[in-house]
């Protein structure tokens, strides 16, 4: 099993797919790396050798993947909170950030449906 920048790539899977289970790390950048270490992208994991995961890990250094990228990412989210940006009141209000229309849809960002609430009718008087 290859364990690199902390994830554990699936066994059976070709290099070049098993590459995106990585944050960060897209099917574009996954070629791209297995060109840069010199390891055919349709080479399962499980074929690799201690030394063509040694490679693998040396070249992955170069980017800024898993913990860092995220720490990155929440980062920027909170620098445009406390900008007050419009953006960054929309990530404050669990709204969609890029446009998107909220007077219908928008249901996975707002959460499910909330009822409407109705008037209970007043009790009679005895």
């Amino acid at each position: 099993m290859a364990r690199i920048a902390g994830v554990d790539l699936p066994r059976r899977k070709a290099i070049a797919y098993a590459l995106p289970y990585i944050y960060g790390i897209g099917p574009h950048t996954a070629k791209v790396i297995c060109a840069k270490a010199k390891i055919p992208p349709e080479r399962k994991v499980d074929e690799l050798s201690e030394g063509d995961v040694k490679t693998l890990r040396e070249t992955i250094e170069t980017y800024k993947v898993e913990g860092d990228l995220r720490r990155e990412v929440q980062q920027n989210i909170k620098r445009l909170m406390d900008l007050g940006s419009y953006r960054g009141l929309r990530h404050r209000r669990n709204l969609p950030v890029r446009g998107q229309r909220t007077h219908t849809n928008a249901r996975t960002r707002k959460g499910p449906k909330r009822g409407v609430a109705r008037a209970r009718p007043a009790a009679p008087a005895k």
